[in-house]
């Protein structure tokens, strides 16, 4: 058996955390997979002798080259077809998570939440909340003031304030609630159901244009349980089975044969939102 080269081996040690950082910055782990190849090909070419911080290169390279494939896809995203969601992760995958700050940027709803956020702020908002850079690191990364990236972190914390510092459940409660959204579902329970989602729920279907799925949010309470009565009407469901997605509980399942996963948002102990994944080219990274 060979023995890694020494570039090699000390670059592995960060994967984790250089795959968790482009994934909160790209909302996909495929691309964020193409990220951290690049970043690997860098530091391999790199004359490493005058580098005292191999993490603060690594989390510099990748972020920059996060950046500009996030400039890219926001052209992409614009024409999708129907709503673009981020792609479901196993929660294994997704790096170090043993601080409040890495799960809480990590979340579904969170990453969701940040494509209202333009690239710079994106990654101002990552670095400084997950990673806890100074505001003079992250300035030298994205090769700005740090008084820009202060004024940055303000707007995204502002614009993310409705979606984030939410009522958490625990994990198990947490599976539950997801699970007796199920159940009355397909038990046609619609009274039930209505009672398990806040009045301004709304739910999101990501088809990406491959197989059939609503192109635009439903939104409301009324609205939602007539969408997900229909669904159960119409459609045979397969049996349902829990994974662990993005920090947290979701339901994998196929609807009419088709495989999603669906993973919920959680405000005051009701379902506030509702994020169906159907896209084929986005499961390849969930597992039971």
């Amino acid at each position: 058996m060979e023995t890694p080269e020494p570039a090699t081996e000390q670059f592995e040690t960060h994967r984790p955390l250089l795959l968790g950082l482009a994934y909160r910055l790209l909302g996909s782990m495929w691309d964020a997979e193409d990220v951290v190849q690049e970043a690997y090909l860098r530091w391999s070419a790199t004359d490493r002798t005058g580098i005292r911080e191999p993490r603060a290169f690594l989390i510099t390279v990748a972020s920059r080259l996060a950046l500009d494939q996030l400039q890219s896809a926001r052209v992409t995203r614009e024409a999708y077809t129907g709503p673009w969601l981020p792609e479901p992760v196993a929660t294994d995958a997704l790096g170090p998570l043993d601080t409040a700050e890495l799960r809480d940027t990590v979340a579904y709803a969170t990453v969701h939440l940040m494509e209202c956020l333009s690239p710079p702020e994106r990654a101002v908002f990552v670095l400084r909340e997950a990673f806890q850079l100074p505001y003079g690191e992250i300035a030298r990364i994205l090769d700005t003031t740090e008084t820009s990236c202060r004024q940055m972190h303000r707007r995204a914390g502002r614009r993310l304030a409705a979606g984030r510092d939410r009522f958490e459940l625990a994990e198990d409660a947490h599976a539950k609630l997801l699970v007796r959204f199920l159940e009355a579902a397909q038990n046609r329970d619609l009274a039930g159901l209505a009672e398990l989602l806040t009045e301004d729920v709304v739910a999101w279907n990501d088809g990406g244009g491959k197989v059939r799925a609503a192109l635009r949010p439903v939104e409301g309470r009324e609205h939602v349980v007539a969408f997900v009565a229909g669904l159960v009407a119409r459609y045979p469901f397969g049996p349902p089975r829990l994974v662990d997605v993005n920090g947290r509980p979701a339901l994998a399942l196929a609807v009419d044969g088709i495989d999603q996963v669906v993973t919920i948002d959680v405000w005051d102990g009701r379902i506030d939102g509702v994020y169906a994944v159907l896209n084929p080219d986005k499961l390849g990274h969930v597992t039971a």
